[in-house]
């Protein structure tokens, strides 16, 4: 398998996920790893961004030691031992008040969020990723840079939000279109709406469930996004 593939789907595995178990450095049991599930979203640049609580146990072990690892597993697969996996060891750090345009990428993904700050004193942490490990089945087994997960280009904040706002605003019928032919589960009453999209993809939520969609080539600018979405409406 060439590098080139690995990359490619190990960036798909993490794109395709919403969360992970987050494992942390235990403050309370020293010596020993804590794992527990957290959702996560990607930046603009493609690294994994978390929301997580002051009181929370995991926050309390980063706020001691910021080395954390966050293994994101293959869903809706009939055998475990095939499924992918990705294992990230990074750094944990906190995301500046002032970076508006990640928080609102989280909150697109996952709307209840934007509440959480009101309870129990919610901060964003961004993982460094440090170096990753890829499994793509048995026996496939791969180390990828940390670089290599990053996005090729990317669409950040006002630049994103236009294009996610412009088909949801004007293209609800292709996005639709998009659920059908992808086989994304619809609700009655609940309007799939487009969430993010990158120089991969797409992503889509029907309520509080997102999915991902690829394109069949990356898009290496807003044009090319455009031709993409257009090309999988009239497919």
């Amino acid at each position: 398998m060439s590098s080139d593939a690995v990359t490619y789907d190990a960036k798909s595995l993490l794109l395709s996920e919403y969360h992970g178990v987050l494992s942390t450095h235990s403050v309370d049991v020293a010596g020993f790893p804590f794992g527990s599930v957290a959702p996560y979203c990607l930046d603009s640049e493609g690294r994994a961004v978390i929301l997580i609580s002051s009181i929370a146990q995991h926050t309390k072990n980063i706020q001691a030691n910021n080395k954390v690892s966050l293994i994101v597993t293959e869903g809706a697969v009939d055998d475990v031992h095939t499924a992918a996996r990705l294992t990230l060891l990074a750094e944990a750090v906190k995301v500046s008040d002032a970076d508006e345009d990640t928080k609102e990428r989280y909150y697109q993904f996952f709307p209840p969020a934007r509440d959480y700050h009101s309870q129990h004193n919610f901060h964003f942490y961004r993982l460094n990723t440090v170096k990753a490990r890829y499994i793509g089945g048995f026996g496939k087994i791969h180390w990828v840079p940390a670089s290599d997960l990053l996005h090729q280009v990317a669409f950040a904040g006002e630049e994103e939000q236009r294009m996610v706002t412009h088909m949801n605003k004007d293209h609800g019928a292709a996005i639709q279109k998009y659920c059908v032919d992808y086989n994304i589960a619809t609700k009655n009453r609940v309007d799939p709406v487009m969430v993010g999209v990158d120089c991969q993809g797409c992503h889509i939520r029907v309520g509080e469930r997102v999915t991902r969609i690829n394109f069949s080539e990356p898009a290496l600018d807003a044009m090319a996004v455009r031709e993409r979405l257009v090309a999988m409406a009239r497919a």
